[in-house]
């Protein structure tokens, strides 16, 4: 098989001979059923490193002072932010089993931020219970091309991040920064989908878990709402997801997804519910609607996305967290109302027009990426965090040896509000993704 086939979750993207095919691009569930006609066992994953020199400052209190921190001396870090493998079963008679094991950042599942503008302090963050965290695990009964039926824990479809979020669908060292912070990222979640292709379109229809109000805060929106620090993930309410994505265009996939749901009254025990009926009526849905794109022809890769998100009764749901127990693991920010990310990158292969390496499958992308996100837009009452507004700029190269790995370099540049310090930074880094069986 001289096509290597990318992810097995159902959302996710992509089967390429190179990347400069978009008319290659599928979705997750898609390449898992086209690789087990091989094999009943498929083997892959994908993993990258990253090397970082941030030129500003990273005390905690950079943003309420920023004066204070705006000589600061720069500071490094290396990480390796996923390691992943995958493992499918092809049982047969259309039953498919998908599995995604995954290391983040090295770590065990909990980890140790200090919290800007909240007096520095030190905070474990437990992510998910365990070591290691099963990001997917799902079995899959496909009736015809145009009917799937997958139950299980797998990845939630909503933006282009979440959708594509393998190292070679981006040409930045890390995820693009605008939905990777506004929402859950990979977002991942128990439920049922369904899902399937009918002529140019692929569609998908999800019923999930609801996501935790309780978790949402001020610099993530709702980016930690899908976690639980749980052995179980609390289902009181439900989410629904879907996503669209059409390829009638040669070399161009249109994508639209959004998602619904309850996230009040989904913690464990539930505490807010029968507390003199103060937040018994706060719902906090959860809106969102994202469209994406990825046009990869004529030796051009260009890809971006528009997302919006809206969380109602946010001034009781921000009473509600104050309020909770300061020992709880529940996040005690303000969170906004209203979140945006806006991004756009686009990259040319420069090899394309050298014999050599053209004939070698070699490519090297030079690229640009311009994105706006904010992640608090609150109601006119709650206090203001200019901050959180960024505009960020990058620019740098992806050069492909072979289709499964990429040397990746760029110089990004975040720009906030006037009276605060930007923020450039350098990065390098290497990925891969691919089976191996």
């Amino acid at each position: 098989m001289n096509k290597f086939s990318i992810v097995l979750g159902a959302c996710t993207l992509l089967s390429v001979a190179a990347p400069n095919r978009a008319e290659a691009q599928v979705s997750a569930a898609d390449s898992v059923y086209q690789h087990a006609k091989g094999n009943r066992l498929s083997i892959g994953g994908y993993g990258e490193v990253a090397l970082t020199r941030n030129f500003y400052s990273d005390n905690p209190y950079r943003y309420s002072n920023p004066t204070r921190y705006k000589d600061d001396p720069s500071n490094g870090q290396f990480d390796i932010p996923h390691a992943v493998i995958y493992l499918g079963y092809d049982f047969g008679k259309g039953w498919t089993l998908g599995t995604e094991i995954e290391f983040e950042h090295t770590g065990t599942g909990s980890s140790i931020e200090i919290e800007n503008d909240e007096g520095g302090e030190y905070e474990t963050e437990v992510e998910k219970g365990g070591e290691v965290e099963l990001e997917q695990f799902w079995i899959q009964k496909s009736f015809a091309r145009w009917a799937n039926l997958k139950i299980g824990h797998f990845v939630v479809p909503v933006g282009l991040n979440n959708a594509y979020h393998e190292p070679l669908n981006y040409f930045t060292v890390y995820r693009p920064e605008g939905e990777n912070t506004i929402l859950p990222s990979t977002w991942h979640d128990t439920g049922i989908s369904f899902w399937g292709r009918l002529g140019d379109f692929r569609y998908e229809l999800q019923f999930v878990a609801g996501l935790n109000a309780l978790q949402f805060s001020r610099d993530g929106w709702i980016s930690d709402g899908a976690g639980s620090s749980y052995e179980f993930k609390p289902a009181n309410k439900y989410g629904y997801a879907f996503r669209i994505d059409n390829y009638s265009v040669k070399g161009l996939r249109l994508g639209l997804s959004g998602y619904y749901g309850q996230a009040m009254h989904n913690t464990s025990p539930n505490e807010m519910e029968g507390t003199g009926k103060t937040y018994d009526k706060v719902k906090a849905n959860v809106f969102i609607g994202s469209f994406d794109f990825t046009f990869n022809r004529f030796n051009w890769i260009v890809r971006g996305q528009a997302d919006y998100g809206y969380i109602s009764d946010t001034p009781k749901l921000n009473t509600a967290k104050i309020n909770t127990q300061s020992a709880s693991p529940y996040d005690h920010t303000y969170v906004g109302k209203n979140a945006v990310s806006i991004g756009v990158e686009a990259g040319y292969d420069v090899f394309s027009q050298i014999a050599k390496t053209r004939a070698d499958n070699q490519k090297l992308y030079v690229f640009g990426r311009y994105e706006y996100y904010n992640s608090y837009i609150g109601e006119s009452s709650q206090p203001s965090y200019d901050y959180t507004a960024k505009n960020r700029i990058a620019a740098g190269v992806n050069y492909y040896p072979v289709p499964q790995i990429a040397v990746k370099a760029e110089y990004s540049h975040r720009f906030l509000k006037t009276g605060y310090n930007n923020e450039p930074s350098v990065s390098v880094g290497i990925a891969y993704e691919g089976w191996f069986l």
